[in-house]
């Protein structure tokens, strides 16, 4: 599957994937030698952050920024020019990947020690002064950093025109700001669950993920053209925001219910929290006053597995997973609608009615 959305670039045997690979290692190498010609330990510290990278992932935001852009570029119009510009997106990524696991307190991220929980155990292992724990959270943020300026960085090196790369930047900005806001408001949720709606977790949904997984990409890939399609932005409107409330809706299904083997991460991360997710909302929505009284979230204790359980199977009892997986369908049906008269290339069309799939019905 991931072949026909990576396509092979033309006059080349390696597929868009193994390109934006290779930019990223490629930059990544330059930037951990600088760092290394300063000082030992920042070299490790970049190879950490450079290993966070390219430690596997959908890569799906190259994927939608690159048929964003394919599916208004002029035909033979040569990838190599934006490849910076896609594989930027994955340090931003990165960034948001890192900080939102400080922030949520996750222990695995694709089936792997996170950030601040692998900086924390070399802290021990070294026998340094101070908590382990607070180092490994403070360096992890500082590897966020990084990511973000090495992301501003590899984004200078498309080769484009400055009125082209100002105005994809203008999307690019947009999408970061975006991130941070749908973060913010996701931090706030969990302090006041009680006051949070349904309404208020869409809200949430998208500008957290929608916006910087789905629509900010495809934008981002279309104003890479150098082209004004007010037409083609407006499907891709449609079709960003209704693929990427799916995508984060997908989300919140994995976090209650999904397999931690095949997810990387944590089972039940969301009900651990008490985060006021879109399921959780149709959960409360659709119970009996017992099971609310059940669902109602102690914030004096961290639940344990066998809680995390039976909050799982009481917002299974209520209906709200197959609530939420027809919202799903309905959002995808609908963003593949908004293509359908697209003034799109039909090989673009082809892939991202394909992605709107990939993306909102996978395991991890």
């Amino acid at each position: 599957m991931l072949q026909q959305v990576y396509p092979p670039q033309t006059g080349a045997p390696d597929t868009l994937l193994d390109a934006i690979e290779g930019t990223l290692a490629d930059f990544l190498a330059a930037q951990i030698a600088a760092l290394d010609a300063l000082d030992p330990a920042l070299g490790g510290f970049g190879r950490t952050a450079r290993d966070l990278v390219l430690g596997g992932g959908k890569r799906l935001r190259p994927a939608f920024a690159y048929w964003g852009w394919r599916g208004a570029a002029r035909p033979g119009e040569p990838i190599d020019d934006i490849l910076p510009a896609l594989a930027a997106l994955e340090l931003v990524h990165t960034f948001a990947l890192v900080h939102d696991d400080v922030m949520d307190d996750s222990a695995t991220r694709r089936g792997l020690p996170t950030a601040h929980r692998m900086f924390a155990a070399q802290h021990a292992r070294a026998g340094r002064l101070g908590d382990p724990d607070r180092f490994g959270a403070s360096t992890a943020i500082l590897v966020g950093d990084l990511c973000l300026v090495w992301a501003d960085q590899l984004l200078a090196r498309a080769s484009l025109p400055a009125a082209t790369l100002l105005a994809a930047r203008a999307h690019y900005d947009r999408m970061r700001i975006e991130a941070v806001a749908g973060q913010y408001l996701d931090v706030l949720g969990e302090t006041e669950p009680g006051a949070w709606s349904l309404e208020r977790a869409l809200l949430v949904a998208r500008h957290k993920t929608a916006g910087y997984t789905v629509l900010r990409p495809l934008q981002f890939g279309l104003a890479l053209t150098g082209l004004e399609r007010p037409a083609a932005d407006d499907a891709y409107r449609r079709y960003g925001r209704a693929v990427g409330e799916a995508f984060q809706l997908r989300d919140d299904l994995l976090g209650a219910y999904g397999d931690p083997v095949v997810t990387g991460k944590p089972g039940g991360d969301d009900l651990r929290t008490g985060k006021p997710t879109a399921l959780l909302m149709i959960a409360r929505e659709l119970a009996t006053a017992e099971q609310l009284a059940e669902l109602a979230f102690d914030p004096a204790g961290e639940p344990g597995p066998a809680e995390i359980t039976r909050r799982a199977g009481v917002i299974a009892a209520t209906g709200a997973p197959a609530r939420v997986e027809s919202m799903i369908r309905d959002r995808v049906e609908a963003g593949v609608a908004a293509l359908a008269e697209a003034p799109i290339h039909a090989d673009a069309r082809a892939a991202l009615t394909e992605l709107a799939v990939l993306a909102t019905h996978r395991p991890a």
